[in-house]
């Protein structure tokens, strides 16, 4: 992502996920293994993207990763998303990933952040045009009633 990161937990914004990370998720060193925050990062970007459209998404592409910090067990992980860009069919979402630590959640670190591109398909698996705004904010899907 071509921005800089935050300086700190955007307390004013509400997150997309927010997940307590427990023993079953570490790995050999006691920390959270990165493959289980890569899956809550697609799971967070594909709750931003059904804003958009509610059917069938899939994901095509995570930029580069990098973990700054670690994840442990008991810490408070909160995902913050937002929409980098709409295209025809498919739309990008930017997640931040934060985690309070357990037992001081003023205590907040900058774990990672990705870009995650997701496809919106019919019932075909054929790539679907998106409305060009979010689905609450008066977006219509074709051939979809609500």
């Amino acid at each position: 992502m071509s921005e800089a990161k935050a300086e700190s937990f955007p307390r004013g914004k509400q997150p997309s996920i927010r997940v307590v990370m427990m023993p079953r998720d570490t790995n050999a060193l006691g920390t959270i293994f990165g493959g289980v925050i890569l899956s809550h990062i697609d799971l967070a970007a594909a709750t931003e993207a059904y804003r958009y459209w509610p059917g069938k998404m899939v994901t095509v592409a995570m930029d580069r990763v990098e973990f700054h910090q670690p994840v442990r067990v008991g810490d408070l992980v909160s995902l913050f998303c937002e929409v980098r860009h709409l295209g025809r069919s498919s739309i990008a979402v930017g997640v931040d990933v934060w985690a309070q630590r357990r037992g001081d959640r003023s205590q907040c670190v900058h774990v990672t952040q990705a870009e995650v591109t997701l496809v919106a398909l019919d019932d075909d698996w054929r790539p679907s045009e998106l409305p060009r705004k979010p689905l609450d904010e008066g977006g219509r899907v074709p051939g979809v009633s609500r």
